[in-house]
Order: structure tokens, then sequence, then C-alpha cells
């Protein structure tokens, strides 16, 4: 068979539910890891007709019929093979490829670009384990608690701070334009200087798809640089939105128990997976996309989506209701866990233990209650009209359900909470509080303008100076202005709010702001060019600027990535301020009733900050 062909076929299988295909014409029941129903082969009272989701195939005690999707509506419909087989690709949205040379050719230099990963990770593989690599191997045997066959059975490597790897694929013959294609190397505009590895100084962590077919690389930094993790840019190979990490060791776990667990980061699935939790995958260095979501659900019809008890973990599990409301379908939603304990998985199994974190998962909250926290927190409700608005809002949400049935039940649920929590008059406990949602930046703005006046005095003074920015995120928020020239108009009043450190950055970000103030639609290219007129030299040393480049970085990510940055800073200059009281507070008595009013103050102005955060 056509290779070409055969890769989309297993493309076409990897993406179908036979269970939605036959459950279009055979009502099925779910019985234990199987669906079970009459057999549409042939006349029967009695079940003896299986389908095994997680296999992909159905089976018939009764008559032997056998098959998979593309076997079922050929029998079933009386479909020629090709038709079965585009009628599904259509579901799923795949193309059937053509059957030519050129096809072939493409298959073969599909399997060609596996064995040039192959050869890489095998690479890294080795790397750990010589001298050079001993940095790397201390931090996952000690830092990260890993035996040797934790490390060898996700792969890990380590990436050495040279021109290793081009060095060794070019001894197997393989050419540059793969290797840069593959995202293995980085090729500099400035054609007289030498491409050099991607990958520099970092722990490894091979991606596989579904065949076991190594895809992509993590690769995690030692020590305090940034960025932390740095993943493989979009590949011919590789479309990070649709993988999910492990899930080529988590599937069959998954669909066995009936569990998956989505977290945030690759060093918390490996440290699930060693402390018996084999059933943990997560996104790639991304929020959790809907092709993930859809991933998830053909293992596990309700995974538990386990986010960091911080403020960023909050809004990362916000931004996952938006994708997973619209795809909701009858038995398929998900749950959610908040880690309060410790800053991730991986430091609660190590600090707590897995007892632990198994109680989370049996106290997991729907996605229900997130939803209705994430329209009801931090909002006012003391009138009618403020009430009227949260409810449009919550409905506003409803409305995004495209499945019928499942909008209509959400309506009747949020209608019952609605009465029950505004109706009578109640108040939602605290004691029942899940989540505070995020709000855009800006919420938050210790500016000029913002004064309180001393009750005894009389005398104003500002309630939060600005906090300084400082040159190394600044040089985060040029790259990504850069990338997005609009991000810019969003952020340009927010940044008035912040002390920023003279620098050539500070001037960069003033130019780029008055470039896009004469030109609202410029584009990143046109962007670049002109800010190298007068910046050559930082534009072509900002590393952070090529990062965006190199891994398509979206904007919605950044946007959030620039969000959270803004508020840690905000906070912390809240806090150094609380603690300048506190020490004025013991060091003047004279003047420690304004003192303590100022205290008292902050105090408030840091729980409003952290209630709006969160």
């Amino acid at each position: 068979m056509n290779d070409d062909f055969q890769k989309f076929l297993d493309e076409l299988r990897s993406r179908i539910s036979i269970a939605e295909v036959v459950g279009e014409k055979v009502k099925l029941q779910k019985r234990g890891r199987e669906y079970t129903g009459l057999c549409p082969f042939h006349q029967e009272k009695t079940p003896s007709f299986t389908i095994n989701e997680s296999k992909g195939f159905y089976h018939c005690f009764g008559c032997g019929a056998h098959g998979d999707a593309i076997k079922f509506l050929m029998d079933k419909d009386g479909l020629p093979y090709i038709e079965a087989v585009k009628k599904l690709a259509a579901r799923v949205g795949l193309t059937l490829p053509a059957f030519s040379k050129e096809s072939q050719e493409a298959a073969q230099k599909r399997k060609s670009l596996y064995e040039i990963m192959e050869l890489a990770a095998a690479f890294f593989e080795k790397n750990l384990y010589m001298p050079i690599g001993a940095q790397g191997l201390s931090y996952l045997r000690q830092k990260r608690g890993l035996s040797d066959e934790n490390i060898k059975r996700f792969r890990l490597g380590y990436a050495p701070n040279n021109k290793g790897l081009k060095a060794f694929l070019s001894s197997k013959g393989v050419s540059e334009e793969d290797m840069a294609d593959l995202g293995l190397i980085t090729v500099p505009e400035d054609k007289t200087r030498q491409p050099s590895d991607f990958f520099r100084d970092r722990v490894m962590i091979p991606i596989m798809d579904k065949q076991n077919n190594i895809i992509a690389f993590g690769g995690r930094i030692l020590g305090d640089g940034q960025p932390k993790y740095l993943n493989s840019p979009e590949t011919p190979i590789f479309n990070k939105r649709r993988i999910l990490y492990n899930m080529n060791n988590a599937r069959e776990p998954a669909y066995n128990q009936k569990r998956l667990i989505i977290c945030e980061g690759y060093m918390d699935v490996i440290a699930l997976d060693c402390f018996g939790f084999g059933y943990a995958v997560a996104p790639l260095g991304t929020a959790l996309t809907e092709e993930q979501i859809l991933e998830a659900w053909k293992v596990c019809n309700n995974p538990t989506l386990c986010f960091d008890g911080d403020s960023a973990g909050i809004r990362a599990a916000i931004r996952s209701v938006d994708r997973i409301l619209p795809n909701l379908r009858a038995g398929y939603s998900a749950n959610y866990i908040f880690l309060k304990e410790a800053k991730d998985p991986d430091e609660l199994l190590h600090k707590l233990g897995a007892e632990v974190f198994e109680r989370h998962l049996q106290r997991a909250k729907p996605l229900v209650d997130i939803l209705w926290h994430k329209c009801k927190m931090n909002k006012e409700t003391e009138t009618p009209e403020q009430k009227a608005l949260i409810e449009k809002e919550i409905f506003e949400e409803v409305a995004k359900i495209k499945d019928n049935q499942i909008r209509n039940y959400y309506a009747q649920e949020m209608k019952k909470r609605i009465y029950y929590t505004f109706g009578r008059g109640a108040e939602f406990k605290n004691s029942q509080q899940v989540i505070q949602p995020s709000s855009s930046i800006g919420t938050y703005t210790p500016n000029r303008s913002r004064k309180n006046i001393n009750s005894k005095t009389g005398q104003d003074y500002h309630l939060v100076k600005k906090p300084p920015l400082n040159d190394l995120f600044l040089r985060k928020i040029v790259a990504a202005m850069i990338i997005y020239p609009k991000l810019s108009i969003d952020y340009e009043e927010q940044l008035m709010s912040f002390e920023i450190e003279k620098s050539p950055m500070a001037k960069i970000l003033n130019e780029i702001i008055e470039i896009v103030q004469e030109d609202k639609s410029i584009d990143s290219d046109i962007m670049i060019e002109k800010l190298k007129l007068n910046f050559k030299t930082e534009i072509e040393n900002l590393w952070e600027l090529n990062m965006y480049k190199l891994q398509k970085t979206d904007f919605l990510d950044l946007k959030t990535e620039i969000n959270e940055g803004l508020k840690e800073i905000q906070l912390k200059q809240i806090d150094k301020e609380i603690k300048e009281c506190m020490t004025l507070i013991k060091q003047a008595p004279e003047n420690a009733d304004e003192n303590y009013n100022r205290y008292k103050q902050l105090i408030v102005e840091r729980n409003k900050f952290l209630a709006t955060e969160e």
C-alpha cells in the first residue's frame, strides 16, 4: 500500500471515534470499558455487539461481524472502500491524499524525518551519561528525584552547549536543510554566520506521537536563565496544537482506568507517572487547545485538568473553560483541581506523597462549577442592575455551547443557582468558592492620580508608588510588540504606570509606540526594518525575538505572559510598601497612627488586587 495513504489511514483512525460513528446507527450503552448494543448485522434480542473505543474496532459475539469504522460504513451503508474513507475523512476535516509518485516521495521524506529525530534523541540520551552531561544527569537525579529507569522510560537526554548535534547529524549524512526544517538548528539571517544547535545546555525531553515516533523536543534550561522551557517550533511532522505530551504512554491506562490527568508541564507528567499516575499528559508550552481537548476525549470522556494553585494556574483554568464549553456533548466534560499546598504536581508529590494528590482527584470540581464562579466572582451584587448584568453574562457563556441538549441543561442549572444566590438574597458562601476569574491588565493601576487622604492630618499621599519594570522583562515586552505591533496599543497606557529603567530597550519601546501611532496596520517585518535603522545591534541581539519567531508564539499566549509578569511586579511593589510601613511604625512611634492608617489601606489594596488577580 502507498506509504502516504497508509499514514493518512493511521491519522484518520486516530481522529475518528468509532463509538460516535456506530452510535449514529446503533443505540449503544456504556458497559465498563466498552459500549454494547443490538447487532445491526443480524437479528437479536440480547446485545452481543460491542465497541472498543481504545482499540478502534467493533465485534459481534453472535454473528462474528468485526472491523473498524471504515468497515462498518462499508457493511452497514453498502459503500465502496474509498467512499467510506472519504466520508469519514470529511467528518474530521481530512483530505484524501493523491495516489502519485509525488505522494510516495512525500511519505518517504516523512519517514526520513522521523529517522533524523530518532538520531537526535539518541545523541541527547548518550550525552546525558557522558562527562559533558553530568550537570543534566545530576539535575534529573537530585533535583527531580528520577531514577535511571524513569530517565530511560521517558528517553530524557542532554543537549551540550556547543554545535555537537549539528556535527553528529552531519556525520550521518543529514543535510542542514532537514535539520532546520525539524527545528534542530537555527540558521542566522546573516549569511556570514554559521548555523548552530537550537537546543544548548538543556535537559532534553522527547515528544512523541501516538505511534511512538519522535516529532519534537522540549528543553529545560539548567539554572535560572530564560526561557526556562524551550520547545521545538512547528515542523512538517509537529503541530503543537494537536499533540498532548505523553499520550503515547498514557492512552491505554487512561482508557482502562477511565482517568486522564491534564497538567501544565512535562516534569509534572513524569512525576505523576513515577508516583503511579500513569495516565497524565500535558499541552506543549501553550494553553490547552480545542484540538487537544478532542484528543483527550478519545480516551477519557471526563478528564481532570490539574492547575497550579497560583493566579497563573487559575487564569489557565479559565482559558480552558472557554475552549471546552463550545465542544461539550452528552457524557463529555472535564473536572478541575487546584493545588494549594505546592506550586505544581511535581512539588506536591515529592513533599506530601501520592495519597494527597489522590484526595485532590477525589474532590475535583465539575466544569459547571468553574463556569459559575468565572461569571460571578468579584462582581458587585448589591443592586438589581448588578445582578442582572451577572445573569446576562452567565447566559452569554451558556449560549456558546453548541449542543442543544447540553445548552438547555446548563441553562436550567444556572437559573437554579441564580435563584438561590440572588432570588433569595443569599450569598454564596466562601467555603463554596472554587476560583476567582482573572481580570485584564489595568484592574490595578498604581498611577500618580491615585491618592488617599489621611483622616487626621488631611494630608494626601500616593498610596502605591510606580513599580519598577526591569530590563529583562522589558526585553520580552519589546520582542512581543515587534512580533505583534498592535500589542503596543493594548499596553501603551498601562506601561505608563511603571517606572521603566533607562536602557536601549526603553528607547526601542518608545520607538515602537511612535511607529504604530503613525501606522496601526504595520506588520512585523516592516517593524523590524524600521527599528534596525536606529537599533540594528540591539534587534539582532534580542534573543527573545528569535525565540518567539521560531516557536510561532500565539498572540493570546504573549498577552497572557505579559499580563502575568506585570501583575507579579505590581504585587511585589505593594508588598514592599507594606513592609516599609511596618518598619516605620516601629521606628517612628510619633507617626504611628498615620503609618498604621496607610498600612491598613495598603492591606486592603493588596487584598483587592489578589481578588481581581485570582
